[in-house]
């Protein structure tokens, strides 16, 4: 085989470090972007914090930016961009949720230690389930051996306060010299039974409630809600109140009184005693109406400042070829990238501000459809760019906190011509939902048709499936005595 020279010419794209820094930056959230300006800041000698008093975000003189746009607007990674659609914003047998009862610097420095926390809410989160229980036992009289087997029971149990082990399970687990038997166990659980919260150490939702209702005064109402949680609950759980009603012979009031009692119950008494997970949210983007028109404005709060240590740099500028020229073009970089990265956000928030002013005046039933292309052409950036500037950044308004995201949305045809975006379908849904009529609920049928008299065409598994989203239960479940 000869072998042979060829000279070929050819264009490819590369990605300069700058360049990845700069993508990399932008589609961190707000959380994994401190967190890696912290890792910087360790790593970097030339860059530090500007602990100068903070002043407010101003904007390029033409609210654009014209040399991020010229960056932006070149080839960026070979991804795709994810679809346009923004986030869609009983007893045993039943959601149990719903009856959980009673720059040289750049940007600003961080928010400091906020000091008002609310008492109850770490004393809760202080206090597990299986602490709130064992102090009890210590202070209850009963010999050590029902202690320790209450003790047993207590580590058994879920967060939620149930025992989902059979008793069987657990006598198998002692020690056969102990010679405890299931009989033990069960007089033990009983007595775990009357510790505070009520309900704790059941072993189905059904048991839960009875425990409650059992230490309830007796009367009518709570005698006929033991009746309808020890032998009807799945009829109770369906929401068939005239089954019921021929089952125990009962009037509608007294069935409406029992259900409102056993709504007030708490099927997951554990639950008050779970660690609280707190996770806040820093909003990147501010929205206010300044001189009549909706403005985005940039969160002091979201933006690091950082500068250049000037004792490095002055130190540099005698020296050639140091080890920490490197260093201090990486610093420059970052605080570059940092400036983009704001200013991108603050350009795509206004674009968006711009499109849907009808929301931020009479909320969702006027969102508009939009999508990520629409913004792409008008910044003149890439679809990619738009993805990952609206995901997980969020914008604080008047009407609460919400991520870029939820912004876009697909769109429904109307019979006029134009179209509805999805998120003011799902509002329209939640507002006919709740002004129906408890007895006599709107199917999805009757909302695709109460729709289609406003000249919105929605076929009923579309409005299903938009109900679904809202997690608004079935016309079956909705329906009340």
């Amino acid at each position: 085989m000869k072998q042979s020279l060829q000279l070929k010419l050819s264009q490819h794209l590369a990605l300069t470090p700058q360049l990845q820094q700069s993508i990399r930056l932008l589609q961190l959230s707000t959380i994994e972007f401190n967190q890696e300006i912290e890792r910087f800041l360790d790593e970097n000698p030339m860059l530090e914090r500007d602990d100068s008093e903070a002043t407010s975000y101003q904007p390029p003189p033409d609210g654009m930016g014209g040399e991020t746009r010229e960056r932006e607007s070149g080839p960026s990674e070979n991804s795709e961009a994810p679809a346009d659609n923004g986030p869609q914003d009983g007893p045993a047998g039943g959601d149990m949720d719903d009856w959980s009862g009673e720059s040289g610097s750049y940007g600003s420095r961080s928010g400091g230690d906020d000091d008002d926390g609310d008492y109850q809410d770490v004393q809760a989160a202080g206090t597990s389930l299986r602490d709130h229980l064992c102090s009890q036992l210590a202070l209850s009289q009963m010999s050590e051996r029902n202690r320790s087997l209450i003790r047993l029971l207590i580590e058994a149990l879920d967060d939620d306060g149930y025992l989902n082990q059979e008793l069987t399970e657990l006598v198998d687990l002692l020690p056969p010299e102990e010679d405890i038997d299931l009989d033990d166990l069960s007089i033990a659980l009983r007595q775990l039974q009357n510790f505070d919260p009520v309900g704790v150490g059941a072993r189905d939702p059904r048991e839960c409630l009875l425990l409650q209702l059992n230490a309830l005064p007796t009367d009518a109402v709570s005698t006929l809600a033991r009746v309808i949680i020890d032998q009807h609950i799945d009829l109770l759980a369906a929401r068939d109140f005239a089954k019921i009603r021929r089952a125990v012979g009962c009037d509608e009031e007294l069935l409406r009184a029992a259900q409102s009692l056993i709504r007030s119950l708490n099927p997951r008494p554990g639950a008050q005693f779970a660690p609280i997970d707190a996770r806040y949210i820093v909003p990147d983007v501010v929205v206010r109406k300044v001189r009549g028109q909706w403005t985005a404005m940039l969160n002091p709060e979201a933006m690091p400042r950082l500068r250049i240590n000037r004792l490095y740099a002055e130190i540099l500028q005698g020296q050639r070829g140091s080890g920490l020229s490197g260093q201090l073009q990486e610093a420059k970089w970052l605080i570059k990238n940092v400036q983009q990265r704001f200013d991108t956000i603050l350009r795509v928030s206004q674009a968006i501000v711009e499109r849907q002013r009808q929301f931020f005046e009479f909320g969702e039933v006027a969102m508009r459809p939009l999508t990520l292309r629409e913004i792409a052409e008008t910044l003149e950036l890439h679809e990619s760019t738009i993805s990952r500037v609206t995901s997980q950044k969020y914008m604080a308004t008047t009407r609460g906190l919400f991520e870029l995201k939820y912004f876009f949305g697909s769109h429904v045809a109307t019979e006029s011509g134009g179209a509805c975006s999805a998120t003011a379908i799902r509002a329209l849904i939640r507002q006919l939902v709740g002004a129906e009529d408890a007895k006599r609920p709107l199917s999805d049928s009757r909302i695709a048709e109460i729709l289609g008299q406003q000249g919105i065409v929605v076929a009923r598994r579309t409005i299903a499936k938009y109900r679904e989203s809202l997690n608004i239960p079935p016309v079956s479940v909705r329906k009340a005595i």
